[in-house]
């Protein structure tokens, strides 16, 4: 989270020296705080709506719903509202600002194709998020993400237009500096973010898969879902590139092959399969 305030504080600044114009960063920052607000308090109404989850009751799925009841107790966790998503390809997310404002979503092909004990798994990994604040910390992330996106774009329309850079008779050496650094940013500052954005999303996982084996006393049931999710060939209709990196595992199948070294990981919505695995397989030793 510092590198992300550092990173667009430092992206504003050299921008609006390069542009000799503070206008822009000033109207950059209102949207930004607009789009953060509606991000923090709507995320998760925004996101069940774009996947098309309907609540469920008690008298819906009792045994769905005795699980997220008796985890939550052993969590000290608020029961969330649940959410499924009419889909017969198995994933499931966790959404909302704080554990009082939770929700958990679940695919019905998630509760046709595992049993009761990598169901729980998969529930307990999702409780983890909200107990870990993921829900929260991914909201601000994503807004993130989207103000650096903005401003560069911004910041790329100003140059195309004129945009009041400073002229050649102002500058000096230190403002050619500055204008190779503000091109730069321009491509590569939306890419940075999304890299930042990715790695601790994947950080976030691994935590979560080692919370929800605690929960739970049983890291086999959810190693054993992780196998069986990853094995469905199935992609996930409901889920975008804004949405993907909510689920449990990454609901683009195409996304799921198995990529060798560190560099194609890092654009990645999640660890590789294998790996979280391996981790917890390592929790039963």
């Amino acid at each position: 989270m510092g590198l992300f305030l550092i990173f667009i504080i430092g992206v504003g600044w050299i921008f609006s020296y390069y542009y000799n114009n503070q206008v822009i960063l000033y109207i950059a920052v209102i949207v930004s705080v607009a789009q953060a607000f509606i991000s923090y308090y709507y995320s998760d109404k925004i996101t069940l709506a774009v996947s098309g989850a309907k609540v469920v009751e008690h008298k819906d799925n009792a045994q769905l719903y005795h699980i997220v009841e008796n985890l939550c107790i052993t969590a000290g966790l608020p029961t969330p509202k649940i959410y499924i998503i009419n889909d017969s390809a198995p994933n499931a997310f966790a959404t909302g600002r704080d554990p009082k404002h939770a929700v958990i979503c679940v695919t019905s092909g998630l509760l046709e194709k595992l049993n009761k004990n990598e169901l729980q798994g998969v529930i307990a990994h999702e409780l983890s998020h909200i107990g870990n604040y993921d829900i929260r910390l991914m909201t601000i992330v994503v807004v993130l993400v989207g103000i650096i996106a903005l401003l560069s774009d911004w910041f790329l329309r100003w140059s195309w237009f004129g945009g009041g850079r400073k002229s050649n008779n102002e500058g000096n050496q230190f403002d050619a500096v500055i204008g190779i650094i503000a091109i730069v940013l321009v491509i590569l500052s939306p890419i940075i973010a999304t890299l930042m954005q990715l790695a601790i999303s994947r950080k976030r996982e691994y935590l979560a898969d080692a919370s929800g084996a605690l929960l739970t006393r049983y890291p086999d049931g959810l190693a054993s879902a992780l196998e069986k999710i990853s094995k469905d060939t199935e992609p996930l209709e409901a889920a975008n590139k804004a949405t993907a990196h909510l689920y449990i595992t990454n609901p683009f199948k195409e996304g799921e092959k198995r990529s060798v070294g560190w560099f194609s990981n890092l654009f990645n919505t999640h660890p590789p399969i294998e790996e979280r695995i391996k981790k917890l397989k390592e929790m039963t030793m």
